[in-house]
């Protein structure tokens, strides 16, 4: 029994082209995680705008307003917590509820809006302001957008690279 190679019947993961596309998002990830780690800001939240990059174009611009996007989508989860906070002594638990809604309602209705439509990118900065469990306040934003900010260059850079290699 022989044994052909061919290059159909090589899966695409060994080929060079596809490992040194790979090894250039792997490299990028580790150095932006590392970046975020000296800086203190939560890896898993730099991971949220490296996702934020890729739901709208490719490009440094389009990254930019999905960036804006996640960004008021923070601003909005701080309000909603605001909100919360101010409404449950007055309607009790109906103020989740009510607060949702409202939110819901901004969110959606930011579809009409050019350049800034970009609905999963306000809900990633939702999520990502209700995940880190904490009071709202100025530096957790601080805190919020510049992990989600140095994932944004990250996935930029990652895919820059990998442009040039495939």
């Amino acid at each position: 029994m022989s044994q052909q190679t061919s290059s159909a019947a090589t899966p695409r993961f060994f080929s060079l082209a596809y490992s040194a596309f790979t090894l250039a998002a792997a490299v990028v990830a580790a150095a932006a995680s590392a970046v975020a780690l000296v800086l203190e800001l939560p890896v898993w939240a730099m991971f949220v705008g490296w996702v934020a990059f890729y739901t709208r174009g490719v490009t440094a611009r389009d990254g930019v307003f999905n960036l804006v996007c996640v960004s008021l989508g923070v601003l909005i989860g701080k309000a909603a917590a605001v909100a919360i906070g101010a409404l449950a002594p007055v309607v009790g638990a109906m103020a989740l509820p009510l607060v949702v809604l409202v939110v819901a309602l901004v969110v959606v209705s930011m579809r009409s809006v050019s350049r800034l439509n970009n609905l999963l990118c306000y809900f990633l900065g939702l999520i990502a302001f209700f995940a880190i469990h904490q009071p709202p306040s100025l530096s957790l934003f601080g805190t919020l957008g510049s992990a989600i900010a140095l994932g944004s260059v990250a996935a930029w850079a990652a895919h820059a690279l990998q442009r040039r290699v495939h």
